[in-house]
């Protein structure tokens, strides 16, 4: 059983990376996200998240924040290798349960 923790070599921290990641990544839509999947040389898996002010204040915007962790560190072992992801959250995306969240990015990842 792999790890369940969401450690700092599994996060895009730099602005480099971002914008390195969202020039050379292939962009996955649905209703409430865009996924930016871009391949990785140091073998790890990366998360990174933007949520823009359009979602809402700064609680809602957190909250999403913290569901877009949660899925990523719960469901590493589904998620390709060597890839970095990128999450942004689209407007309106502070009503969602963890469930729906989950269900839509798994649909998206899929593709």
């Amino acid at each position: 059983m792999e790890k369940q923790s969401f450690g700092k070599k599994e996060r895009v921290r730099k602005r480099k990376n971002y914008l390195d990641i969202y020039q050379r990544g292939r962009r996955v839509h649905s209703n409430n996200f865009t996924v930016i999947l871009s391949p990785n040389p140091s073998g790890e898996k990366r998360l990174g998240v933007a949520v823009g002010k359009k979602v809402g204040n700064a609680v809602k915007r957190n909250r999403i924040k913290r569901l877009l962790r949660e899925f990523f560190r719960l469901s590493k072992d589904r998620l390709p290798d060597s890839k970095d992801m990128v999450i942004i959250a689209k407007r309106d995306v502070s009503s969602l349960k963890y469930q729906d969240v989950c269900l839509e990015l798994a649909e998206l990842l899929k593709k």
